[in-house]
């Protein structure tokens, strides 16, 4: 899928925005929940294997899985970094840093659903491509996004300390997407974006243009007719570029920059650079464009990094520029299933313009720590982990790690933790549905990874069903869990493409005890087994393909989720 549904979405954003409160609440679930615990999920890709980190060393991509189109920011030794969630809940993941390696999970942005509601999006709608700034002359943190739900449009969010929580959205008067706010020495604020060209001025698919508007920093507006087009096309118009986007815009020297993503969020994509005296442009292209990309190496090459672009400069430690930027890792049959996730290299601003060091050669798994920064300390003392790590988790903490995340809702409104594990009160949805759902998800953040969890659970009809899920969206997913036929109890596969869905492998099972689940995958092989013993496992339906866990089949800007799933409304009948 290119990235024109998303654009083509933002022509027709009414269709997406719901007006009502999320219908799901604890009140109107199933009285027969499923008790999850000892989730282990394990990576082990061979990538990390041949590449072991030295002292000095730290690995991108920084943050694996489905963490896109990546903003950054700086308040002193402070950095603050956010993702695109889509209808991920809650919306806009935010991490911390004092150092660019060591990361920490603050939540999401956007975690009020009486504010942001994605209840009726499709997966890859919701929210994205966010922006993050610091404002030094008011000492605020300024979020900006595009949120396809509830009527929101591009909206911004304030703070004086993002460890603290967020104000409310504020809507802004302009459409396009792809949002990023600017504050000029003076104080005086930009907002650039992308948009259509002027009605009866596109000249091809693909076309797009980067606006600018003044910014009423005390009134939180952009300031009716001061928009302007800044860059039509791309770097050379002539040459009909594509999807010019993702605009941020930087000062150094005196000069104004602007950075944009060209070339859409596939294979094509890189990242440019223009120059101007004014924020308002005219820009200038840089003559080295691109700076950042990797579409002229070989498809088949070992080891492959793709898809570089959608970045942001940050000033890192000793005053050294770092870019992040949006890349991905597919698997050896070329399919990307962990999705897109936010790589770092250091930037070198020596001269005119900035180069992202070894950005034009194939991108390396590795990276030397920046200057003064002396320990690795990711996976460890609570930083966000990389590399092949084991995440364990036990349920035992009242507070929920952010990585999981809930789908279209809130993961309060149907997971429980109790002294048995986490309880799932399981909506009357199935995972198929453009709806909340009762799934507490997990990003895939390997090709090859091994997910487990025990499961308490005793279906009481054919319409309950409870176990794990792999999804790619509502149209393409597997489903492994426990449901009933009759008097009897069985465990089945289920597999979902272009929304058809077919029962792999069935068996009748006795619940003597509570069921040991996982899900191995290794590359494209996708393996489902069972233990009643917890100890011995058996395969059910053999080895699957993971093609419809891959955006490259089922479409969509999202990566794969592993979720913990129970459902009231089983539409997977055993005949």
């Amino acid at each position: 899928m290119k990235k024109t549904q998303l654009l083509f979405l933002s022509t027709i954003m009414g269709l997406f925005f719901g007006t009502g409160v999320n219908s799901q609440t604890k009140k109107n679930t199933s009285k027969n929940p499923a008790v999850f615990s000892k989730v282990v999920y394990q990576g082990d890709d061979d990538i990390y294997k041949k590449n072991p980190l030295k002292a000095d060393e730290f690995y991108t991509p920084i943050l694996q899985g489905c963490y896109p189109d990546p903003a950054i920011t700086r308040k002193g030794d402070d950095y603050y970094m956010v993702c695109s969630s889509f209808a991920m809940f809650p919306g806009v993941p935010i991490f911390h840093s004092k150092d660019l390696v060591n990361w920490t999970d603050l939540g999401g942005v956007l975690n009020n659903v009486n504010e942001f509601n994605p209840h009726d999006t499709g997966i890859s709608a919701g929210v994205y491509a966010p922006g993050i700034t610091y404002n030094p002359h008011n000492d605020t943190f300024y979020m900006i996004v595009t949120a396809f739900s509830g009527g929101l449009g591009n909206i911004i969010v304030k703070t004086k300390d993002p460890m603290k929580g967020w104000g409310s959205p504020i809507k802004l008067g302009f459409g396009g997407i792809d949002p990023s706010i600017f504050f000029d020495d003076n104080g005086k604020g930009y907002i650039v974006h992308n948009d259509a060209p002027d009605k009866g001025k596109e000249l091809y698919n693909g076309h797009r243009v980067i606006k600018v508007w003044e910014y009423d920093v005390e009134n939180d507006k952009v300031i009716p007719g001061t928009d302007k087009i800044i860059v039509d096309g791309g770097v050379d118009l002539s040459k009909k570029p594509i999807w010019i986007e993702a605009p941020h815009l930087y000062k150094k020297d005196g000069s104004y920059y602007l950075m944009c993503a060209e070339g859409g969020t596939g294979g094509n994509h890189s990242e440019v650079i223009f120059k101007s005296n004014s924020p308002k442009g005219p820009f200038i292209p840089a003559p080295s464009n691109p700076i950042l990309t990797q579409r002229y190496f070989p498809r088949d090459r070992a080891n492959k990094y793709d898809w570089a672009g959608h970045a942001d400069l940050v000033k890192g430690p000793g005053d050294k520029y770092y870019g992040v930027f949006l890349g991905i890792r597919p698997n050896e049959k070329d399919r990307v299933n962990a999705g897109r996730e936010t790589f770092m290299l250091p930037v070198d601003w020596s001269g005119e313009f900035p180069v992202f060091e070894n950005g034009l050669v194939p991108l390396e798994p590795k990276l030397k720590m920046p200057k003064g920064v002396t320990e690795n300390k990711t996976g460890k003392d609570g930083f966000f982990p990389n590399g092949n790590f084991t995440f364990t988790e036990n349920f035992t903490s009242q507070k929920l790690d952010y990585r999981w995340i809930g789908l279209r809702g809130p993961r309060e409104n149907f997971a429980t933790v109790t002294k048995k594990g986490l309880q799932i009160n399981p909506f009357a949805v199935s995972i198929k549905e453009v709806k909340p759902t009762s799934t507490l998800f997990h990003r895939q953040q390997h090709n090859s990874f091994s997910f487990a969890t025990t499961i308490d659970y005793k279906p009481a009809s054919e319409k309950d069903l409870a176990g794990i899920t792999c999804l790619q969206n509502e149209k393409f997913n597997y489903v492994f869990g426990v449901t009933k036929k009759g008097n009897d109890t069985y465990i089945l596969l289920e597999r979902t493409e272009k929304g058809v869905s077919k029962i792999i492998a069935s068996t009748k099972i006795d619940l003597k005890k509570p069921l040991r689940l996982q899900v191995k995958a290794t590359g494209d092989n996708y393996e489902f087994s069972y233990s009643t013993n917890g100890v011995d496992f058996t395969n059910l339906g053999g080895a699957v393909s993971g093609d419809i866990l891959s955006t490259n089949v089922a479409g969509g800007f999202t990566g794969a989720l592993i979720g913990l799933y129970a459902t009231s409304a089983n539409d997977a009948q055993l005949q």
